[in-house]
């Protein structure tokens, strides 16, 4: 046992710079589990830095400076939050509150539905069952009633969190945008000298980072317009709320689309029932999800993810779980970093240990 131990400290933990990489590993795992939530406006800053980051670098390129080129990007990217905040938001925040008010309504139709169709079609589909799917939906109804007026007694403080996010994220922001070259080199002046596998480490994972960040922000908007341009095509009740929601589904791959769908078919059936238009507009949202998946998603992220669907999921389910909204975001990031961390850890020569052993 002692051999193998020492096998494994030789094989594994066999420099410095190994050593210092798991403590700063660990201490960062630590930081996000116990200040995550203090430090979320400062996390959010770094992704938006992250976005931004080419644009400035493009803007560098046609012969502009550093900080003229931050105070650009950073001036347009404000303009274009605080007009999608003023338009937008109202209109999505009113499409909510009639999609609250309508909820109950909606699933008393589907209820009806489900009777009816039953009815029709008895030899064939026991009275047992729909009255158990009925009963399922009536208390999902209750459910979901519940946790919007507990969710709307507890927004208060939520609000005022939202107000300080508004500050504090621009803010930040730009302080990275603008002094990034200072922050990375007091980062790493703590580290050693000799630090190849950080290197390798964090070349790997800057461009995975901000590849997937850009190409996912790219998504959300892109799938996000097409669907309201569709909905509002068939004059779809919340086109708005659920082109929003559409768009944020792509942040979860695989489930998203699957648990985004529900809204749309039920609103879809509350507006159009069992019609031809329903059929039209459940349709032409299968074209958008599958030309998301088979033709944005290879394009946006051909070399920017290289991971198996299974892994995928459980980094989703794993860190989702661990961090909520941001482990769900940065799953398939944080996935590619375990990955490249597996790739790059230095081993010595396996074939010396096992010589080893045998003279033991």
């Amino acid at each position: 046992m002692i051999r193998i131990l020492d096998n494994l400290m030789t094989r594994y933990l066999n420099n410095e710079e190994v050593v210092i990489f798991i403590l700063l590993l660990i201490s960062t795992l630590l930081v996000m589990a116990f200040w995550g939530g203090i430090l979320a406006p400062v996390f959010i800053a770094v992704v938006f830095a992250f976005l931004l980051q080419g644009i400035i670098s493009r803007c560098k390129k046609l012969g502009l400076s550093h900080n003229l080129s931050v105070t650009l990007v950073f001036i347009a990217f404000i303009t274009v939050c605080g007009t999608f905040i003023g338009v937008m938001v109202p209109i999505i925040w009113k499409q909510a509150v009639r999609f609250v008010n309508d909820l109950p309504r909606m699933f008393g139709d589907l209820q009806a539905f489900i009777q009816a169709l039953a009815q029709e079609h008895s030899s064939y589909v026991s009275q047992g069952a729909v009255d158990e799917v009925v009963n399922l939906l009536a208390s999902e109804a209750a459910t979901v009633g519940q946790w919007l007026l507990s969710y709307s007694l507890t927004s208060i403080p939520s609000l005022f969190s939202l107000m300080l996010y508004l500050v504090l994220v621009p803010l930040v922001m730009f302080f990275v945008l603008k002094d990034q070259a200072k922050i990375i080199s007091y980062m790493t002046s703590w580290l050693p000298k000799e630090r190849q596998m950080m290197r390798d480490i964090s070349h790997e994972m800057n461009d995975q980072i901000a590849n997937y960040i850009r190409g996912k922000v790219i998504e959300m908007i892109v799938v996000g317009v097409v669907t309201f341009v569709v909905f509002w095509f068939f004059d779809l009740r919340y086109s708005a709320l659920l082109a929003l929601l559409v768009g944020l589904s792509v942040l979860i791959p695989y489930i998203g689309a699957a648990g985004v769908t529900v809204p749309v078919v039920l609103v879809a059936f509350y507006q159009f029932g069992a019609s031809n238009e329903f059929w039209y507009v459940f349709i032409a949202y299968l074209v958008v999800q599958a030309l998301d998946g088979n033709v944005l998603v290879p394009l946006l992220f051909s070399e920017a993810v290289n991971l198996h669907p299974l892994a995928i999921i459980i980094a989703v389910l794993f860190f989702g779980g661990i961090w909520g909204f941001w482990g769900v975001f940065f799953a398939i990031p944080l996935a590619t970093l375990v990955k490249a961390i597996i790739n790059a850890w230095p081993r010595v020569n396996d074939q010396r240990l096992i010589s080893d052993d045998k003279k033991a």
